[in-house]
């Protein structure tokens, strides 16, 4: 059977949980997850893992924080006067929230803590610093050629 190589467009079947068991993500229910291995379209540690999966293949793997969503950093955390939110947003802690830089650069924060004089927003990735479990079945190598497939 074929192996997924780099430069090969696949699609996967996934269920991703923390260390804990909590499910985070799953593509039950929706179309395989469709990605160029070595593309650096997914976090690196699950790449790694569809190259070399075969057709029908169903793996299990525990990718560390630094090889996923990278290590939760502090400075990223920051406290924001209230005065200067909107007034009409409804902040509660875990609401989502976008700033705009100057130069137009979007970046997430999460509200983490907020009371009437200040809101704590936090730009890392909601799985910074968690090692995350997947289950990964590879359903299809597409190929690195347009039209080209191989399947069971």
């Amino acid at each position: 059977m074929r192996q997924a190589k780099t430069g090969d467009v696949v699609r996967v079947h996934y269920r991703g949980r923390l260390t804990d068991g909590t499910e985070f993500d799953s593509s039950e229910g929706r179309e395989p997850l469709e990605f160029q291995v070595g593309g650096g379209q997914v976090i690196p540690g699950f790449e790694r893992q569809v190259e070399g999966m075969e057709v029908g293949e169903i793996s299990t793997i525990t990718i560390p924080a630094d090889e996923a969503y990278g290590t939760r950093d502090e400075r990223q955390v920051q406290s924001v006067p209230r005065s200067s939110m909107p007034d009409n947003l409804d902040l509660q802690i875990g609401t989502r929230l976008t700033a705009t830089t100057r130069d137009g650069k979007q970046i997430p924060l999460t509200v983490i803590q907020v009371d009437d004089e200040e809101v704590v927003v936090d730009a890392n990735h909601p799985l910074a610093g968690q090692d995350l479990v997947f289950d990964i079945e590879l359903v299809e190598i597409l190929g690195s050629e347009p039209g080209l497939k191989f399947g069971q």
